[in-house]
């Protein structure tokens, strides 16, 4: 349920109604717009007489909410939700360019992705220290020592590090990294969702390889539930029947998802394609239906990666990629504001 309230209320007609709202055992979700404030009320809603609340002084409507999500709800939080990380920011018009390897092999190759990326333009750099294979013989990643070597290239060049969790015990680790991503395999680990959401991070997550807009909403929800409101939506391709990409894109995915939720959404062209061919036109695509960020995978060595060599990009590649993509952005922006 969601009350919109008037312009300017009254303080102390908010303050009772809020008081008489948390007495039914009601939580408050406020939002405060240019022009309105709303109160989204999560909690057994059925039990209130719409009637009674709309015959306060400073209601100008009550709207009941059918979906399941409420706090990742566009109806409770109209305004798009902006993310500060480090020195930049994810969502509110900007394009987050979140580059770097699928897994952090040494320091020399770890620094020297970072300094590339970041002279290409890169905002955030991201790296896998624990790496959930399909195969338990393929290379696991470096664990703890990866995360160390992620602060590290932080150190060299300045960008904010996002880098995945597996398991709620691996969460002292990752105190120092700025942005939690939780995989595609994790996203419905509802128990490592709650402990993330009681944690002030933001945390990143991946659609599952097979997960409706509406299931990817609710692993929100149980991050928001928990009291960490700083979530971002990944959309990095779902599984289809077609074989020859690693995954199918769902560029759909991108104006759905703005339209239910105020949260960001960004896009990993890396995985869905599986082909570093194909990462080009996907980015592109994702800037132009309206992603707030993209998370791309770089290596200074592609062909003797550890992990996802075939879909990750040279330094060269990444260069010209990521000019166009903010050359595509800077023209979107301009075109939106003068309409």
């Amino acid at each position: 349920m969601i009350v919109i309230l008037k312009p300017n209320p009254n303080e102390d007609q908010l303050e009772s109604l809020k008081n008489w709202l948390l007495g039914k055992g009601i939580q408050i979700h406020m939002s405060i717009g240019t022009s309105h404030m709303i109160l989204g009320l999560v909690g057994d809603t059925s039990t209130l007489d719409i009637d009674l609340i709309s015959a306060r002084d400073i209601v100008e409507d009550v709207k009941r909410v059918q979906e399941p999500y409420k706090n990742a709800n566009r109806k409770f939080h109209p305004e798009d939700t902006v993310i500060p990380v480090g020195n930049t920011q994810i969502g509110g018009g900007t394009l987050t360019i979140m580059a770097g390897p699928c897994s952090v092999e040494s320091p020399e190759q770890i620094i020297a992705v970072a300094k590339t990326v970041k002279a290409s333009g890169a905002t955030m750099l991201r790296g896998g220290a624990f790496k959930p294979r399909t195969s338990p013989y393929a290379f696991q990643g470096m664990g703890a020592e990866g995360i160390e070597l992620l602060k590290l290239a932080r150190e060299e060049t300045g960008l904010p590090i996002v880098s995945e969790i597996m398991d709620a015990s691996q969460l002292p680790l990752f105190k120092d990294v700025d942005v939690i991503q939780v995989g595609a395999r994790n996203m419905q680990n509802f128990n490592l969702l709650k402990i993330l959401g009681a944690q002030p991070k933001p945390v990143l997550i991946k659609r599952g390889l097979s997960s409706t807009y509406e299931e990817l909403l609710m692993s929100a929800e149980y991050v928001m539930a928990s009291g960490n409101e700083q979530v971002i939506l990944c959309e990095r391709g779902i599984r289809t029947f077609e074989t020859y990409t690693r995954n199918t894109l769902d560029v759909s995915a991108i104006p759905v998802l703005k339209h239910l939720t105020h949260l960001p959404v960004i896009v990993d062209p890396s995985h869905a394609a599986g082909k570093y061919a194909l990462v080009a036109p996907l980015a592109l695509g994702a800037v132009a239906a309206g992603c707030d960020g993209l998370l791309i995978e770089v290596h200074n060595d592609p062909a003797h990666a550890l992990s996802d060599g075939p879909q990750s990009l040279n330094p060269e590649a990444f260069e010209k990629l990521n000019r166009n993509l903010l050359a595509l952005h800077a023209f979107l922006q301009e075109e939106g504001a003068s309409k």
